[in-house]
């Protein structure tokens, strides 16, 4: 019953629905000049009029035209009056509309000037929030300096607090801000006050380096020199190599300038004050470094790509060139000459060598021939010079008899023996000055030579002893032949005689000299020694 009813009610719908677009079809096409369609489309009761009129008899729709002009001209006359009634109201109202009209063209000026404003408007917004942040930002970092205070100062003072520690020469207290200062760039090396502080710590350590570098060159004992290096070791500057070589640099400066403060005007004072300075410093030095450096450890096998150094090397070689220099300004201030004091300074040194040896350092095998070069060089030279007082006495000599040449002032009266036991020199030298005064000369040089006499100059010695007479014999023979015209046969046994002398006492008791110089004996042994070795 319900399904059954419900089809017509759809029907009924469906066939108005049609009807309603056939009358609409209808309607468009007879005033499709009158009204345009979207017009009484959006316009309801225009199709509602426009449906009733098309339901309308003909006498409805032959009256329809003045009905509706009674009724317009009804509605304009109650316009009318109602205009002429309210008519200022309708002026105010126009005028209310102007105005609104005009305010409202103000109020999209304005919209547009502050549609205008409002790009820069935005932005002055977010400078002043990004401004507003960074005040934020920075007045909680106030906050937490302020909070931080403290802590932050003690930072800041690092650099005042390192300063004042190095020159007060509180160096453990200045080593353990250097650690914390590291640990803070470690941790902070972007910030740039951190940057500062290191710096500032970095040039404190330079002067503190400086400063314990100083300190060596100074008198400094073993326990200091400990300390220092201690210090040194802890910087952490230097290498182990590197650390001996400033050691040794520093004591060396200061040993220098010990050496150089010794007056050099007397060489004998000077080399004996140079023995004893270098005798007592260096082995103050030496064992300062032992004490210190342990060159028996082994080296640590090297990395790739890199060499080892050996640092025992730099130890034994400043030894070697301090041993060097010594001798060097023992061998200078020798050919100075230093009197007849050779054997004392002899014996000095060789103490000082002895000394050495309880270091591995003994350099008495290297004193030996600086001496016998010294001895040689000063033997040379007095017989030279005693060969030139030869020539200059043949050149005024004049042969004369025995007794007149007893009487003059020029004569020597002896030639005394240097020592007990030596041999008398010929009596009969004294009728011949320039003999005498000759082998005068020689017993000289030889008594020097005595000072210091190794063995191993008995060569040299003899060597220049017979260079020596060769030219004295020259020299009486020239003497011979520019005075043979006018000799005398007096003069000319004198001369025989003189040539006689030097031939059988002068050379021979040369000879004997020397043999009491270089015993045969003891040369034979020597000779028999290095054979053996040999």
């Amino acid at each position: 019953m319900a399904t059954a009813a419900t089809i017509p009610s759809v029907a009924t719908a469906t066939a108005a629905a049609l009807g309603e677009v056939e009358d609409e079809g209808l309607l468009a096409s007879l005033f499709r000049d009158r009204f345009p369609e979207a017009q009484w489309r959006e316009r309801p009761d225009v199709g509602r009029y426009l449906r009733e009129l098309s339901g309308s008899g003909l006498e409805r729709l032959r009256r329809e035209p003045e009905r509706l002009a009674e009724e317009r001209a009804q509605l304009l006359q109650q316009t009318r009056d109602l205009a002429f009634a309210n008519y200022k109201t309708f002026i105010r109202g126009a005028e209310c509309t102007e105005r609104i009209h005009r305010l409202f063209g103000d109020v999209e000026a304005s919209l547009g000037r502050l549609l205008d404003r409002l790009p820069s408007f935005q932005q002055s917004c977010r400078n002043f929030v990004k401004e507003a942040e960074e005040i934020s930002s920075n007045r909680r970092m106030n906050s937490l300096t302020l909070n931080r205070h403290t802590e932050i100062l003690e930072i800041l003072e690092i650099p005042q607090l390192m300063d004042t520690c190095v020159r007060n020469s509180y160096y453990e207290e200045a080593l353990e801000l250097a650690a914390y200062v590291r640990r803070l760039e470690r941790k902070y090396s972007s910030i740039p006050v951190i940057q500062g502080i290191v710096n500032e710590v970095r040039q404190s350590m330079q002067l503190m380096l400086s400063q314990l570098i100083q300190q060596l060159r100074t008198n400094i004992q073993l326990p200091a020199c400990l300390r220092v290096i201690g210090y040194l070791r802890r910087m952490d500057v230097f290498t182990e190599a590197e650390l001996r070589v400033k050691f040794l640099q520093a004591r060396d400066a200061w040993l220098r300038s010990i050496l150089t403060a010794i007056p050099n005007d007397d060489p004998y004072f000077h080399i004996t004050k140079t023995i004893e300075a270098s005798r007592v410093h260096l082995f103050d030095i030496i064992t300062q470094y032992r004490a210190i450096f342990s060159d028996e450890d082994p080296l640590l096998p090297p990395a790739m790509g890199e060499h080892t150094v050996n640092e025992s090397a730099i130890f034994h070689g400043w030894v070697l060139q301090k041993v060097s220099q010594f001798l060097q300004v023992l061998e200078t201030d020798l050919y100075r000459g230093i009197g007849g004091h050779l054997d004392s300074l002899l014996g000095q040194c060789m103490y000082f060598g002895l000394s050495f040896s309880r270091v591995g350092a003994d350099f008495r095998g290297q004193l030996a021939p600086v001496f016998q070069r010294v001895a040689i060089s000063t033997f040379q030279k007095a017989i030279q010079e005693t060969v030139e007082k030869f020539q200059e006495e043949m050149n005024s000599y004049m042969l004369i008899s025995a007794p007149a040449i007893l009487g003059t002032s020029n004569m020597p009266a002896a030639v005394p023996a240097t020592q007990p036991g030596t041999l008398q020199p010929p009596m009969v030298l004294l009728d011949f000055p320039p003999l005498a005064c000759f082998l005068n000369n020689i017993l000289v040089a030889f008594n020097d030579l005595r000072l210091c006499c190794p063995v191993a100059l008995a060569q040299d010695v003899t060597g220049a002893l017979e260079d020596a007479l060769a030219k004295v014999t020259k020299i009486i023979l020239a003497f011979h032949r520019a005075e043979e015209a006018a000799f005398s046969s007096g003069e000319q046994e004198l001369f025989v005689q003189f040539c006689t002398v030097f031939l059988e006492d002068l050379v021979p008791y040369l000879n004997r000299c020397l043999q009491v110089l270089f015993p045969p004996a003891q040369i034979a042994q020597t000779l028999g020694k290095r054979m053996k070795i040999l």
